[in-house]
């Protein structure tokens, strides 16, 4: 499995993030409000897998753009980025040494708790 970052979701994240579209919750809320198989398949079947791209850090090179085993590490609930899950996705980054993901996430980490808190 090679995994690398998602530019396009990096972006749209800290655009979010800088427009305020955030919840800071704490780092043990994401067990209640990362999005469900239920929620990803409507938000899919609404947006389609571009849209659905852009929330998550993390792709997987060797798996089919058009699934959604591609996408790793997501950080928000289709709405607004979540802290919950930015720190969430900083952690299983480190642990798995993908220093691009964390880096980026861990930039995302401080701008929700920088200057926008």
């Amino acid at each position: 499995m090679t995994v690398k970052l998602n530019k396009t979701a990096f972006d749209h994240a800290k655009e979010l993030v800088r427009k305020g579209q955030t919840v800071k919750d704490e780092r043990d809320d994401w067990s209640e409000h990362a999005p469900s198989a239920d929620d990803e398949n409507a938000y899919l079947d609404k947006h389609g897998f571009t849209d659905y791209g852009r929330w998550y850090l993390g792709i997987d090179t060797e798996m089919d753009e058009d699934t959604k085993g591609h996408y790793k590490f997501p950080y928000g609930d289709f709405r607004r980025v979540r802290r919950c899950g930015v720190i969430s996705a900083e952690s299983r980054a480190a642990q798995n040494d993908y220093d691009d993901i964390t880096r980026a996430v861990a930039e995302l980490h401080e701008l929700l708790d920088g200057d926008h808190a």
